[in-house]
């Protein structure tokens, strides 16, 4: 992990089984399958459920800044603690939960290399038991909303042609075959395809067959052979946000990319905005 920009953000599952315990680390798992934390997960760690803690319930948004520090208040995490994220599904809504801790300013988070997988392949303990710790008090920043992109950026960046798309949905996605990927119900916008100029990049390509990020030269060859390599602005987008978090993780933390952002409004937003430019 030495080679990626900043190899801070990762920890191994080695680190984890030895340091995974400390006063001041708080291990936080974030999976696809709401039900698999409660199926097993490494002691110590707190579920968190992106469905009903990550997002808000009734306008379509991420969690709000009060929101955020009650969830992370009641899981025993004040602005000191290190906070260690771990999902299934390559680590998919783990590194949602990293950007947005990130968009409320917190900084000493790092997601767990190859995540549940990688953990349970290399046969390691898991508990059902569900840690209690006591409530601390946790004050988040103002929102960074340069890590974030909105609907009328895109489509002032999309006609000025001044920024680099990256869609990393799958290629039926992008093409404009499914709406949605094959296992979740096709429904989330009106229209398909891609945002004009868009490179397809789909997310999981930055993996290794274990779940485990690919090295800083093979993501470099990855996104660079699809005119995705930093030098101007880069906006990520899927089809609600969380598989873009993924690929804005890699472009920042581990090729060290500035001037990122996740469009969370994503293609569920896009596909259905009346007169925005769609190619197929």
């Amino acid at each position: 992990m030495a080679d990626y920009a900043h190899p801070e953000s990762l920890v191994s599952t080695q680190w984890v089984s030895e340091h995974g315990n400390e006063a001041n680390v708080r291990l936080v798992e974030v999976d696809v399958d709401t039900s698999a934390y409660q199926q097993g997960h490494i002691a110590g760690a707190v579920g968190w459920n992106w469905q009903s803690q990550l997002q808000q319930s009734v306008q379509r948004d991420v969690i709000a800044k009060a929101d955020m520090e009650q969830l992370l208040g009641s899981s025993g995490i004040d602005n000191n603690t290190t906070i260690v994220l771990y999902g299934d599904n390559n680590n998919w809504f783990a590194a949602w939960a990293f950007w947005q801790l990130r968009y409320y300013g917190h900084q000493n988070i790092k997601l767990m290399n190859g995540g549940r997988a990688k953990w349970l392949a290399e046969n390691r303990p898991v508990t059902t038991e569900v840690p209690s710790f006591r409530r601390k008090t946790y004050q988040a920043k103002e929102p960074n909303q340069g890590i974030r992109a909105f609907r009328d950026q895109v489509l002032d960046a999309v006609k000025a042609k001044r920024v680099s798309l990256v869609d990393v949905r799958s290629p039926d996605e992008f093409s404009g075959k499914l709406l949605a990927p094959p296992n979740l119900p096709q429904e989330g916008s009106q229209r398909g395809g891609h945002i004009p100029g868009a490179a397809n990049v789909p997310w999981a390509q930055a993996v290794n067959q274990d779940a485990t990020f690919k090295s800083a030269d093979e993501l470099k060859q990855l996104y660079g052979g699809k005119g995705v390599d930093g030098r101007k602005e880069t906006i990520a987008y899927c089809r609600i946000g969380e598989r873009s978090a993924h690929t804005w993780f890699v472009l920042t933390q581990l090729l060290g990319y500035n001037n990122v952002r996740n469009y969370d409004g994503s293609w569920t937003e896009w596909g259905s905005i009346v007169g925005a430019p769609i190619e197929k």
